[in-house]
């Protein structure tokens, strides 16, 4: 019993590490601009979709070259989602930024409802299966580690993470860029007129936030097996609660709610069964935004007088 929990909540905590890739999207866009990205699920179900494609095109090429293609596969998801992250930000926010809030966001609700029925049309209304010469070869093989087993795709997707997050703060606290990242949050104006390109700096952000998505959408298809066009849709959900939950403009915030929501959903799925994941988590989200309306990570704010 000991050891199938030791693996349920390793499990969960390689969800969580999922949705904290996802999670770091919204909350970075957020902090630059305080405005909530909703198409950015969409850009995860497109990571995931081109990566297949992009396998798909190079075993035809030069043959099943697991390492290599599943690589190469990850890089062109990322560029794509990238790309399609750019154009979110120059369709949907770039002109709207001075309008009325509601603008933005409707304009990216408009432009997720497209994405996701664009793939439903053009590639498959159907659940899709993520090609399992790949994917098997990370899920079927395990360390041991004492009593309990680890898969090598959860160990890549612990790792990946992890790296990913260790590079993202060294990027903001320590370079140029980062510090254009932060003068732009705390006052546009004023970044502007010290000669800081405001303008380069948030495309940045939604493209990075979009790639980070690309990684997590090829290893959630991997872990899954299988993805569909509504994928992004579940999983922006899931990603949006997180940052909600640490605090809504904090990385580190974003990811400890990406955790307590992983962790969450898997100790549902072994008390209650999966179908009460939904039930448990947004629960949770209730019950701390009850206790602490700013988030698990914020700080408390004294009222004016």
């Amino acid at each position: 019993m000991n050891s199938t929990l030791t693996e349920i909540l390793i499990g969960g905590i390689s969800r969580g590490a999922m949705y904290a890739l996802v999670a770091l999207g919204y909350t970075m866009v957020y902090g630059v601009l305080g405005m909530i990205n909703f198409a950015h699920g969409e850009i995860f179900m497109i990571g995931m979709f081109s990566c297949v494609f992009a396998i798909g095109v190079f075993s035809v090429a030069w043959g099943n070259h697991i390492v290599l293609n599943l690589a190469l596969g990850i890089i062109v998801a990322m560029i794509f989602s990238a790309a399609y992250g750019y154009a979110n930000e120059r369709i949907a926010y770039r002109r709207l930024r001075k309008a009325h809030v509601l603008a933005p966001l409707t304009s990216a609700i408009g432009i997720s409802t497209f994405l996701q029925y664009f793939i439903f049309l053009t590639v498959s209304r159907d659940t899709v299966n993520f090609p399992r010469y790949y994917s098997d070869a990370l899920t079927n093989n395990h360390v041991h580690l004492g009593v309990i087993d680890v898969t090598y795709l959860q160990l890549a997707i612990l790792g990946l993470t992890l790296v990913i997050m260790a590079g993202l703060f060294y990027l903001i606290n320590h370079t140029r860029l980062g510090i254009a990242l932060r003068a732009t949050a705390q006052d546009q104006l004023m970044a502007s007129l010290v000669g800081i390109p405001v303008n380069k700096v948030i495309a940045f952000t939604f493209v990075l936030g979009s790639a980070l998505a690309a990684i997590a959408g090829v290893m959630f298809a991997m872990y899954n097996a299988e993805m569909s066009f509504d994928f992004g849709y579940r999983m922006g959900l899931k990603a949006f609660t997180a940052a909600i939950l640490g605090v809504i403009g904090n990385i580190p915030g974003a990811v400890l709610g990406a955790m307590i929501i992983g962790l969450t959903e898997a100790l549902t799925t072994l008390a209650c069964g999966s179908e009460w994941n939904d039930v448990t988590t947004f629960g949770v989200l209730m019950l701390v935004l009850l206790l602490r309306p700013r988030g698990l990570l914020g700080e408390r704010v004294a009222d004016k007088v």
